[in-house]
């Protein structure tokens, strides 16, 4: 996600101001002292449910969110976590966008998690080879969407390696690689 670098600020008479994005600093206009925060992107309404279920899993969250900057592009991806417990998987490292999929039309949910799914794709590709990226989605929409024969056939032609989780329980149900 992406937010303009620049916004206007227009507050008291105070006008004319740019301020950059991506740090907390503070600006000076017309004498008045103005404190600038960092915008960050909202977190799922599962966010927690599946970073829960990761750690009872044994995954170390080490980025929440994993910021990603390739050129000026600048992307979120939910959380970045790495596999210390299991020593058939000492290193791992993951990537997982988690998607709830609650808006009234799930296909057009649907494109917008591929379309960011592949952006971070390519660009942890770019920054780091070594983390294997995840798209993670509630139970009941793997279920009722996730299993129709178009959408097992994008995921099959894009690779897409999915986390199937229980919002109520708080756990990892299945990994689909």
């Amino acid at each position: 996600m992406r937010v303009s670098p620049f916004v206007r600020i227009q507050n008291l008479g105070i006008t004319g101001m740019l301020v950059r994005f991506g740090m907390v600093q503070y600006c000076y206009n017309d004498g008045y002292k103005i404190l600038v925060f960092k915008l960050m992107p909202a977190k799922d309404i599962f966010h927690y449910a599946v970073r829960k279920g990761l750690e009872k899993e044994g995954w170390l969250i080490t980025n929440d969110p994993l910021r990603i900057e390739i050129g000026d592009v600048e992307m979120y991806i939910d959380l970045g976590a790495e596999q210390i417990l299991a020593a058939e998987r000492a290193g791992e490292k993951i990537a997982v966008e988690i998607k709830s999929f609650i808006g009234a039309s799930n296909i057009s949910e649907f494109h917008t998690a591929i379309g960011q799914f592949f952006n971070y794709r390519i660009a942890l590709e770019e920054q780091e080879p070594e983390r294997v990226l995840y798209l993670a989605v509630p139970l009941g929409i793997y279920n009722a969407f996730f299993k129709l024969q178009f959408i097992k056939i994008v995921i099959q032609r894009s690779q897409l390696k999915l986390i199937i989780y229980d919002q109520i329980q708080e756990v990892i149900l299945e990994w689909k690689n």
